[in-house]
């Protein structure tokens, strides 16, 4: 049973199609959050990774928990519509076995350490109980208004 279903989560997160990668929150705590996301042959990423053996991209995976991390920062906070929860690091990132059509991906995302703007988490991924991916990622709250950088013409070009 869903402790919040597609809808609830669109209101939290700015992400959508194709790169909402979390369909439903089933457990939520102040510090613990579990996200589900159903992986299904149509995934746009699959014609391209691989067309012969469809494989989730682990980065994808990684998304999808960071995605599952956010809606716990982000859930009880008021201003949340002002907000985003950007990527800063990922550490530790192991991957264990694919992820494939028609798998369950289960997410569990623990907050380690929580500042102001700051948190550091780790998490799980599993289908059918079984460990695919574990994962450390630090997000930062960021204003929506605060805009990036612009790049010099060098950092362009590389």
């Amino acid at each position: 049973m869903a402790i919040l279903d597609i809808n609830e989560i669109r209101a939290i997160l700015p992400h959508r199609y194709p790169f909402l990668l979390v369909d439903r929150i089933v457990e939520m705590e102040p510090d613990r959050v579990v996200g589900i996301k159903q992986v299904t042959a149509n995934e746009p990423f699959f014609q391209g990774h691989f067309p012969d053996f469809p494989v989730m991209p682990g980065v994808l995976i990684v998304e999808a928990m960071a995605q599952t991390a956010g809606v716990l920062v982000l859930h009880d906070m008021p201003d949340r519509h002002n907000k985003l929860v950007l990527l800063v690091a990922v550490e530790n990132a192991r991957f264990r076995r694919p992820v494939v059509p028609g798998d369950t991906l289960r997410m569990e995302m623990k907050i380690l350490r929580k500042k102001a703007s700051v948190a550091k988490m780790a998490g799980v991924a599993t289908v059918d109980g079984a460990v695919v991916a574990e994962v450390e990622v630090m997000c930062k709250l960021a204003d929506k208004e605060e805009k990036a950088p612009e790049p010099k013409p060098a950092e362009i070009i590389g």
